[in-house]
């Protein structure tokens, strides 16, 4: 069985308004690929919170908990426009 690796989101440092970077290759998480795991959407993950990277030579998947615990109000990442 192939399991692709779920990886760690990070927050950005120093950013004006709350970003994510891919955990795998550092790039922003685009807030349009940040979902709650559940309903529909259900990942097969240990996560509450998942990104997908959509940079071209990454797509890795991201887990979102941990950045989302040090933004002081992370419901304003689902708020935004990507």
């Amino acid at each position: 069985m192939n399991e692709q690796p779920i990886y760690t989101a990070l927050v950005a440092e120093g950013s004006a308004v709350p970003t994510l970077l891919c955990g795998h290759c550092r790039s922003i998480l685009s807030r349009a690929r940040i979902f709650r795991n559940e309903g529909d959407s259900q990942q097969d993950v240990e996560c509450m919170t998942i990104g997908l990277c959509s940079a071209d030579d990454c797509g890795a998947v991201n887990c979102c908990d941990a950045a989302m615990a040090s933004i002081d109000n992370p419901e304003q990442l689902f708020g935004m426009a990507s």
